[in-house]
């Protein structure tokens, strides 16, 4: 690894973990956050994103990405830019990787009907569900709940996106157990880990949305970032057809803002005098960021794939069918939660506990599980087909 920049987060000066351990931490040579992301690539439910959509639900095309595939493609950009930075490489892998753990089935429009049916009971984020997955529901060791993560882990998860003034109750319940100090900003590795998120969907989503035909090259050129790089793509190579050059046009992209990144976060570093990572967090704002040039850019493109992809009448028919699926299941739970799994059931659970039960529950299944527990608890599944 390379060494590290005196801003980066250093394993040897974690804060700790919640639980005290025991023998098996020395287990081999790694250091706490190789083991954090060790961790949570065997957990269950990093297993699970394989079936989770990104886009499309249960995808019928082999090569549609999934949560996972997403996942694995901003670990590798978050990598990338860590190294380049001196920022600790094991830390950054292990956000990326772990940042949509909490997503429930069908995506957002999951979200959305979980949100709603829990309402009453504080309602439902992705986010602080991924905090409440790895902190509570995922017990895989016999002496505590949880994954028992390293501070940095468990800050970086809670606030990749920036401080956290009013946390909702999943993330306090968290936070009040462990705390996460969520006022301030998180670590460099949390915030290249967030931008890579960013750089990953805006470029795949181009490649997956020509692939299922949401819209043609020539509406893509609309977008004066992406017909820049197309003109250099298509000088470098005159004789090659377009099935050749989208991919060489992705991977242009991706260079450019993995290269603005670069340079925004030395310059944003170098001008608020950062010299540790303490100094990160209370520097008062983002320092891992594109330029203004390319964030307009890139405001530019996702506007363009909000409106030509993810507000797509064929993506928004299934995801009002998805939503309404998600609504049904449970509704079902809640009215009889003897229908929930042997080893999910408790008694005496008071009507928030239990809602908040069923959530978890829900949250937890892949696409295709939650078509067939549909099927089996409410009727015929009402999916649109096509991806």
């Amino acid at each position: 690894m390379t060494a590290l920049a005196p801003y980066a987060s250093d394993p040897a000066a974690s804060r700790g973990r919640l639980h005290a351990t025991g023998g098996g931490e020395t287990r081999g040579p790694r250091d706490a956050f190789q083991r954090d992301r060790d961790r949570i690539i065997h957990s269950v439910p990093f297993r699970r994103l394989r079936h989770k959509t990104q886009v499309f639900v249960a995808p019928d095309g082999d090569h549609f990405r999934v949560r996972l595939t997403h996942s694995l493609e901003v670990a590798q950009i978050g990598r990338t830019l860590a190294r380049a930075l001196g920022l600790n490489e094991d830390l950054t892998e292990a956000l990326c990787l772990a940042h949509d753990i909490g997503h429930p089935p069908f995506g957002h429009s999951g979200e959305d009907a979980l949100q709603e049916a829990m309402a009453g009971a504080g309602g439902f984020d992705h986010n602080a569900h991924t905090l409440r997955l790895l902190t509570r529901l995922e017990t895989p060791y016999p002496r505590h709940r949880g994954l028992n993560l390293s501070w940095e882990t468990l800050e970086g998860l809670a606030k990749h996106n920036g401080p956290v003034a009013e946390p909702g109750w999943a993330l306090a319940e968290a936070n009040a157990e462990f705390p996460l100090d969520l006022g301030t900003w998180p670590s460099l590795e949390a915030q290249i880990a967030a931008v890579s998120d960013d750089i990953a969907y805006d470029n795949h989503d181009i490649d997956d949305g020509l692939r299922a035909g949401l819209f043609t090259l020539e509406d893509l050129l609309e977008v004066p970032f992406v017909a820049r790089h197309w003109d250099e793509v298509r000088r470098r190579y005159p004789g090659l057809g377009e099935e050749r050059l989208v991919p060489e046009l992705i991977r242009d992209q991706i260079g450019r803002m993995v290269n603005d990144v670069l340079d925004e976060t030395r310059r944003r570093i170098a001008a608020a005098g950062v010299e540790t990572a303490d100094d990160v967090r209370y520097s008062g704002r983002p320092l891992a960021a594109f330029s203004p040039e390319i964030a307009e850019d890139e405001r530019q493109l996702k506007a363009f794939l909000y409106a030509r992809m993810y507000r797509s009448p064929p993506i928004l028919e299934i995801q009002r069918e998805a939503k309404k699926l998600l609504a049904g299941l449970f509704a079902a739970y809640r009215s009889d939660p003897s229908l929930l799994p042997a080893d999910w059931q408790t008694a005496d659970l008071d009507p928030t506990a239990l809602t908040r039960r069923i959530g978890d529950f829900i949250a937890g299944m892949t696409d295709r599980y939650a078509i067939n527990r549909y099927r089996e608890l409410v009727g015929p599944v009402q999916l649109p087909e096509g991806f």
